[in-house]
């Protein structure tokens, strides 16, 4: 398996929880209200929540490989509900690259490359 991809949508429920075992509890992630006045206009999901998914998916394509390097880059907003497409894929040997972008218009709202020892 060289590529795994899904689609899905971040529920609000699914973001709160994610706040409470995190512990970041920024009103941009939670107050419906209060995002609606932000540059977003509502509720995002947090970086590090696309993030984990993403590793998730890393463990499946190279199950056990350690790290060695990781980079990661947050271009658009990812919100509430918004049907989003999470990509992996082995682009090397010992490299994978992963993104989430949103399926109604393909903006990408995260990218991360994963250098890994599977050895």
């Amino acid at each position: 398996m060289d590529k795994i991809e899904i689609t899905r949508s971040l529920t609000q429920a699914e973001i709160n929880a994610f706040a409470r075992l995190s512990g970041d509890c920024n009103p941009i992630h939670l107050d419906v209200e209060f995002a609606a006045q932000t540059r977003f206009g509502r509720t995002i999901a947090h970086g590090v929540f696309l993030q984990s998914i993403l590793q998730g998916m890393c463990d499946q394509l190279r199950p056990g490989a350690r790290h060695i390097t990781q980079s990661l880059s947050f271009t658009a907003p990812t919100y509430a509900d918004e049907e989003m497409r999470f990509s992996a894929e082995v682009t090397e040997t010992d490299t994978l690259y992963c993104e989430v972008h949103r399926v109604d218009d393909g903006t990408v709202a995260c990218q991360m490359e994963i250098q890994v020892d599977a050895s």
